[in-house]
C-alpha cells in the first residue's frame, strides 16, 4: 500500500471523495467511543461487507451516513470491491487478505483522526485560515 501521505493527496484531488466531512453526531460518537471501538466497528463493517470474493449488493452495502466509519470509507474510497479496485488496485472477486483488511481500518483510522484533529484546532482557535 502506499504512503498515507500520497494517498490522501490523491483522494484530497477527487471532487467527490474531498467533500466527505464528519457531522457533529458523527464526531461526538468518535470521541465518546473511542479510537478501539471505532476501529473495530470498521474492522467488523470490512470483514463483513468487503472481505468476501464476492459481494451481492456491492457498491451498495456502505451507507453515506449513519455512522463515522461509513463516512470515512467513502472519503477514502474503501466503500466497495470497485473502489479498492480503482483507488488501491485491491482486484475484485477474490477474497481479501487479513493484512488488506488490516491496512484498510488503518486507512479509515488516519481519516477519522484527521478529522477529529483538523476540528479540534479549528474550534481551539489556532487555525489561521481565518
Amino acid at each position: 500500500m502506499e504512503s498515507m501521505e500520497s494517498l490522501f493527496q490523491r483522494l484530497g484531488r477527487s471532487r467527490f471523495r474531498s467533500r466527505f466531512r464528519l457531522g457533529g453526531k458523527e464526531r461526538e460518537y468518535c470521541l465518546k467511543k473511542g479510537p478501539e471501538v471505532v476501529c473495530q466497528h470498521a474492522a467488523d463493517f470490512i470483514a463483513k461487507r468487503l472481505a468476501p470474493a464476492s459481494i451481492p449488493n456491492d457498491g451498495k452495502q456502505t451507507p453515506m451516513r449513519g455512522h463515522p466509519v461509513f463516512i470515512a470509507q467513502h472519503a477514502t474510497a474503501t466503500c466497495c470491491r470497485g473502489c479498492l479496485a480503482k483507488w488501491y488496485g485491491i482486484p475484485e472477486g477474490i477474497p481479501l487478505t487479513a493484512q488488506q483488511q488490516h491496512d484498510i481500518v488503518g486507512v479509515i483510522y488516519y481519516w477519522l483522526h484527521l478529522q477529529l484533529v483538523q476540528e479540534s484546532v479549528v474550534a481551539g482557535g489556532t487555525d489561521k485560515s481565518q
